[in-house]
């Protein structure tokens, strides 16, 4: 054992004899997600560095405090990546937090979600020890689905110390396609297209004064170019538009940032709901099963109420104005069956509860 590592097992294990809560930490670059952190700093970044790379195998084990870029620009290099597309919003985003906070960028609905890609990890749980689930390999059955369990947590049930990760070969061909249409225009076009054998790999509906649909395309050179010629649409330059799907990602097109005070609401709906009664026009990724929505904070309750109807759930991703401490519940309150889960898993890995405090749920 390393003694980055060591240090911060003997800052755990004092812990909970101190009445200390640790607020796990990598770059910061998602500070703003969840509830607001609080407690002792206990920092991933000392964790770096990638530990074993397999590209024959697709599979990489990585130390939670590497940066993600970093990671990236090496799975580049050997022509794969993380297919995801996890968000960063800063340069100091982690291969940790990513897992941590489970989010995906806008190919989630055609590849799936960070989780889909642990293979395994290692962890520090609240009484200190050191524990390893999963393993390098898909067929790996032992301990699999605690290795998922990590990805979304945010840091509730322990601090993830490395992680193996699957990996993918950069797509042959990409395009992207851009159609003028109503939001229910492209809802239903979207739903069309879905049943039909298209490489469609990511998508984002906009109206920015001028209702537009994005389809970006990803697969074979004949799949990719036989697509754009029977869906329609103005292709356009994947040197100019690349950059603009990254800032979708990163939730930094001009749409969000003209939110000026207001919220940020992440609504997740099934991909077939209808066009929604929101307080405007959101932002339509994932072809149509996550919706982005600008609102004042008084639109909160009713957002969810929206949401639920549709089958789906709503999350105040951002909290607009100065002050970031909002009564409003960042995530929906946990039904009976699954809140009971959550806290049994909570005092089964972290007795104490000294890790990330009321990050997800202000009670636990």
């Amino acid at each position: 054992m390393d003694s980055a590592l060591q240090l911060i097992i003997d800052q755990v294990r004092a812990a909970p004899a101190a009445g200390t809560a640790l607020r796990i930490r990598g770059g910061g670059s998602k500070d703003f997600y969840g509830e607001p952190p609080a407690g002792e700093l206990l920092e991933t970044a000392p964790l770096a560095g990638i530990t074993s790379y397999e590209p024959t195998e697709l599979v990489v084990t990585v130390r939670a405090g590497t940066k993600l870029a970093e990671l990236e620009t090496v799975l580049a290099e050997r022509g794969q990546c993380l297919p995801f597309e996890p968000p960063h919003f800063g340069p100091g985003a982690t291969v940790g937090g990513m897992v941590a906070a489970g989010l995906s960028g806008p190919a989630r609905a055609s590849v799936g979600s960070v989780r889909d890609y642990v293979l395994g990890l290692t962890m520090v749980n609240g009484r200190g020890e050191l524990l390893t689930f999963g393993g390098q390999v898909m067929k790996n059955v032992a301990g699999y689905d605690v290795s998922r369990l990590m990805a979304g947590a945010m840091g509730t049930l322990g601090l993830i110390t490395e992680v193996s990760l699957k990996v993918l070969p950069l797509a042959p061909a990409e395009a992207t396609l851009k159609f003028q249409m109503s939001q229910a225009q492209a809802m239903a076009q979207l739903n069309r297209w879905g049943g039909q054998p298209l490489p469609l790999n990511a998508s984002c509906w906009v109206d920015d004064g001028l209702p537009t649909l994005y389809l970006r395309l990803r697969g074979a050179v004949a799949a990719v170019d036989a697509a754009c010629k029977t869906m329609g649409g103005e292709r356009q330059d994947n040197a100019t538009v690349a950059p603009d799907w990254t800032l979708c990602r990163d939730q930094q097109l001009p749409w969000f940032l003209a939110r000026g005070e207001r919220d940020l609401w992440r609504v997740s709906v099934p991909q077939t709901a209808p066009v929604l009664d929101l307080p405007e026009p959101p932002l339509v990724e994932w072809q149509g099963g996550l919706r982005w929505v600008r609102a004042t904070p008084d639109d909160g309750p009713r957002l969810r109420e929206i949401a639920a109807r549709a089958g789906g759930h709503a999350t105040l991703f951002i909290a607009g104005g100065a002050s970031q401490i909002r009564a409003e519940r960042r995530f929906d309150a946990l039904k009976p069956p699954l809140d009971r889960i959550h806290r049994q898993l909570k005092n089964e890995f972290d007795p104490a509860g000294i890790f990330n405090r009321g990050r997800l749920y202000p009670e636990f």
